[in-house]
């Protein structure tokens, strides 16, 4: 399947960079849409891959899940919920030309159903999108 399917999550998607990371949580915008805190920075769309608008992180807290199993099923949902539905968020930075980078971490402690954590990121992407076309 081709990097820019419309329901694919490659790893150019992927925020990996430690200083990309670290300028985002120390310069980054916040967004709460429980169970999800956001951190979210647009960035200049030259220091993404090429074809890219957006670079996400997603995490959960050790703490709040003390098995692994849990805090993997947990990132697994949203980033499922998460490569469903990027349209929303993709579309509004590619028509302005721009870039985003995000880092999505799951707050709550308890395992939410999928229907629930697809219905909140749906919120947080409309909100990063409206954010993304002031």
């Amino acid at each position: 399947m081709p990097s820019n399917a419309p329901h694919s999550f490659p790893k150019q998607e992927r925020l990996c960079s430690q200083r990309l990371t670290d300028a985002l949580f120390a310069e980054g915008r916040r967004l709460m849409v429980f169970p999800y805190s956001v951190r979210w920075m647009p960035c200049p769309a030259d220091l993404l891959p090429e074809g890219v608008r957006v670079q996400v992180l997603v995490a959960t807290s050790k703490r709040k899940f003390r098995h692994a199993v849990d805090r993997n099923r947990v990132k697994r949902l949203t980033r499922e919920c998460y490569r469903r539905q990027k349209g929303l968020l993709v579309e509004p930075l590619t028509a302005s030309g721009r870039a985003m980078l995000v880092a999505v971490n799951y707050v709550h402690n308890v395992i939410l159903p999928y229907a629930t954590l697809y219905g909140k990121m749906e919120k947080v992407l409309a909100a990063l999108a409206k954010e993304a076309a002031k």
